[in-house]
């Protein structure tokens, strides 16, 4: 089977972590020239930059599929075990993981490797003694060593995720599962490296490099870290006991078991294993199996015919399928390469170039260009049938790929945004690209495309890693668990811009005197914890810039609270008039009684220049040197906040004397023929600060002079269903009927009808209708209430002033005579002019 002599052949097993790859490499370096495989090609990355590093880069080469770094003189080559140039005479040639000559997807390789690759002074297979009886029967020269594990493994049972310890890995068999978990951990750990078969080999460093440099603690990963990747890892959980192989779910093989558990320890550390995620337990003989490394061995090993019949593609095919030639190897399962052959030779495109043994080769190489999207064959087979007719369509089969048609394919793929499903779905494609570009005799300008290739690759690969540090891993949380636990206190402090800072990252901020943090319920109790000693420490200082704070900074909202700089600080309460509202500062845990009596006296001292402010008649009125029914009036306006009904007035205003409603004209009081107002009060954001004295005074609903935005509502018509007259006549409005007219156009609603009534029974207008705000019953229900009835008439209704009883108390038209003036009245005492209030103290006398 070899076409030349072979040296000594060894085949060095035992569990992992017993030093099976450090010996390889170590007897490879002490060869003139060598080779050596590995199942992965982030393994043979690994090893190629440690090899470099100690012999450097022009004596050794890096043979991978998707990578090929190949100086004019190597000594050394570093490959996957697909990629081996076996062809190539070396001193020293090694295969690890042979025991992967068992795996039914690419066992057949390792198995090629095991029967036909040697080096010409010493080969070297690497792996689990589960192979030793196998390997002894097909290699009958060979040596077997048995090495033993440097350290132990011990079985801890189930864990709770919660409680696994630090430096875990834990095991689960899909990509969905895989994010649950690290979700998990995330929320309650802080965060954890990822590590998937389906990443790119340098987003899987830059993974495990987050994990190995302390960045996080923990790990979650399929079994793709059961393959030699090393790792400080202590303890192994598997999430799950049964994956899916291909073809079906199955439990996990004890030596599978063994194989990803033996990542916990290494060197001379000792590991543990377990499961969790509800998990069940292992069982007592699995356990028993993983702790001893003893494993059941393996029975068959995957074959598949090497010696291709190129001579047609149907000929292919049957070679493909021919029976290996010993009971203890097993036909492999038809593999990608093959599904994508038996449809391309079904296509009469394909079939017509494939005509000589040239062409037939050429487009097995096609087909074994790998999928490594993992979309269905036929999809795949598209892209391999393109490519393929492309590369046979030239003179002696030796066509190039279109460079327009590639630059098309790769740079459709050099776009970093999306999430994490889309960019893996990208790099694989562009993997695969890669893989095409290492194809020297397809493409014209095969290094351009090589390293275009690796460049989009290189920043897909970097896009993911950030994408899944983003999801996975919360740095501040990572940080402070891994300070908590060390038992350092946590570093707090409140900034100038008012963040509240934990470790330099920000938990949340103060709004006003209030902390809110950031994802509350996210945030973990030592993280708050520090955060609210950093706003205890904080108060003082912000209590003191609140008192020495310009009134530009507080506001009041409809709802009665107070703002400072918009932050709720404290809202107002029923006081002894609606003009008096008391003020609470709002709960805060942080403030004791001194500070929030701060507080209440700086607001209390806004509150009231603001009100005099706005409420500037009806304060100066109550402050003006009044007497009798004047002040009495001007009391009875202040509790109704600067308007009333004049009927609820009637005997205060016929009281009046010249002097007094002249005064009281002067002050801007407005004597209608329904009202008594205060015109300045009625502007939209005064009726919305009269709608909240009231409110706050009265416990009631809002009036609703105020949207639901909390902005004043300019209308001098509203809807008047569900508020008494009090409440309206607060907010300066007159319920008339099923509407609400404001005070002022109550007055030029009245004198119109009084204009038109002078001329007879009148009709309704357009004119009416608009100052009323409403037509038909409504306004007939208006004019009903301002002293008109509606008389049934041909066109419809007209309308005329209700008749008075006369002196005999029969109907009539002539109104009753004026009640004479009273004799006397009582004189009001006087008052201090300097308090804005004095007069609500005098109710007795006033009323």
């Amino acid at each position: 089977m070899l076409s030349h002599a072979p040296g000594r052949v060894r085949a060095v097993l035992g569990p992992t972590n017993t030093g099976k790859t450090h010996l390889a490499i170590d007897r490879m370096l002490g060869h003139a020239s060598g080779m050596i495989g590995f199942p992965l090609r982030l393994l043979a990355r690994e090893n190629y930059d440690r090899i470099v590093a100690t012999k450097g880069a022009r004596s050794v080469a890096l043979i991978t599929g998707e990578e090929k770094i190949v100086p004019p003189s190597p000594r050394w080559f570093v490959c996957t075990v697909e990629s081996m140039p076996v062809d190539r005479l070396v001193d020293f040639l090694a295969v690890d993981e042979i025991q992967l000559c068992a795996d039914p997807e690419r066992g057949h390789v390792f198995t090629d490797r095991l029967l036909h690759a040697r080096g010409t002074s010493e080969t070297m297979f690497l792996g689990s003694d589960t192979v030793a009886d196998l390997v002894r029967r097909l290699v009958p020269e060979v040596h077997i060593e048995t090495r033993q594990r440097f350290s132990t493994l011990t079985y801890t049972g189930p864990k709770k995720l919660t409680r696994l310890p630090r430096r875990s890995a834990v095991v689960a068999f899909s990509v969905a599962e895989v994010y649950e978990l690290a979700e998990l951990i995330r929320r309650q750990r802080g965060g954890t490296a990822v590590v998937l078969g389906a990443l790119s080999p340098r987003t899987r460093n830059a993974q495990v490099a987050m994990y190995q440099e302390g960045e996080v603690d923990y790990m979650v990963a399929t079994d793709a870290i059961g393959m030699g990747l090393n790792m400080d890892v202590d303890h192994v959980a598997f999430a799950n006991t049964r994956k899916f192989d291909g073809r079906r779910a199955r439990p996990l093989t004890h030596a599978e078991i063994g194989q990803i558990a033996g990542r916990a320890g290494r060197h001379m550390n000792d590991g543990t294993f377990g499961t969790t995620n509800e998990a069940p337990p292992l069982d007592e003989e699995a356990v028993q199996a993983v702790e001893s490394h003893r494993f059941d061995p393996v029975k068959r090993l995957y074959w598949r015919n090497r010696r291709l019949d190129f001579a047609s593609p149907k000929m292919l095919l049957k070679s493909l399928e021919m029976r290996p030639p010993r009971t203890d190897l097993i036909r492999a399962r038809d593999g990608e390469d093959q599904f994508v052959l038996q449809r391309l030779v079904q296509d009469e495109d394909v079939t017509s170039l494939s005509t000589n043994p040239a062409a037939v080769r050429l487009l097995w190489e096609v087909c074994q260009i790998p999928d490594f999207r993992k979309v269905m064959p036929d999809h795949h087979a598209v892209l391999l049938k393109r490519i393929y007719l492309a590369l046979a369509a030239g003179p002696d089969r030796e066509g190039r790929l279109p460079e327009d048609w590639v630059a098309r394919q790769i740079d459709r793929l050099n776009v970093t945004t999306g999430d994490i499903d889309t960019l893996t779905n990208r790099i694989a494609y562009i993997r695969t690209w890669t893989y095409i570009s290492h194809r020297g005799d397809w493409l014209d300008d095969a290094v351009h495309w090589q390293e275009r290739a690796r460049e989009i690759e290189d920043k897909l690969s970097d896009a993911l890693h950030e994408r899944l540090t983003q999801r996975f891993v919360d740095r501040r949380a990572a940080l402070i668990e891994r300070r908590r636990k060390d038992g350092v206190e946590l570093l707090s402090a409140v900034t100038a811009s008012h963040q509240v800072i934990v470790e330099g990252e920000p938990v949340g901020a103060m709004e006003g005197l209030v902390f809110v943090p950031e994802e509350a319920d996210k945030a973990s109790r030592p993280v708050l914890a520090a955060a609210r000693r950093a706003v205890a420490q904080a108060m003082p200082d912000r209590v003191a810039r609140l008192a020495l704070d310009d009134d530009g900074s507080f506001a009041l909202k409809p709802c009665g609270r107070v703002t400072w700089r918009g932050a709720d600080v404290a809202r107002l309460v029923p006081g002894r008039a609606a003009l008096a509202p008391g003020i609470a500062v709002m709960r805060n845990e942080f403030l004791d009684n001194a500070a929030k009596e701060t507080i209440r006296a700086r607001l209390s001292a806004w509150l009231d220049r603001h009100m005099r402010k706005q409420l500037r008649q009806l304060l100066q009125a109550l402050d003006a040197d009044l007497k009798g029914a004047a002040r009495g009036l001007v009391f009875q306006l202040s509790e109704r906040l600067g308007s009333l009904p004049r009927r609820s007035v009637r005997d205060l205003l016929n009281s009046l004397t010249k002097a007094d409603r002249k005064a009281l004209r002067g002050l801007g009081l407005r004597f209608g023929a329904q009202t008594v107002y205060f015109p300045a009060l009625l502007k939209p954001t005064i009726l919305r600060l009269r709608a909240t004295l009231w409110a706050v005074h009265t416990d009631a609903d809002m009036p609703p002079v105020v949207g639901p935005d909390g902005r004043a509502i300019d209308a001098p018509m509203l809807p008047a269903a569900g508020l008494s007259g009090d409440h309206w006549a607060a907010v300066g409005y007159v319920p008339l009927g099923s509407v609400a007219l404001r005070c002022d156009r109550v007055e030029k609603l009245s004198a119109a009808l009084r204009k038109v009534a002078k001329q007879g029974p009148f009709e309704e207008t357009e004119a009416l209708t608009a100052l009323a705000g409403c037509s038909g019953s409504a306004f007939a229900s208006v004019l009903s209430r301002l002293g008109f009835r509606g008389d049934p008439a041909e066109d419809g209704v007209v309308y005329k002033p209700k008749s008075r009883p006369n002196r005999q108390g029969k109907p009539g038209n002539k109104p009753a005579p004026r009640r004479a003036k009273a004799k006397s009245r009582k004189k009001a005492p006087d008052v201090d002019p300097g308090s804005p209030f004095a007069a609500l103290r005098d109710l007795a006398i006033a009323k």
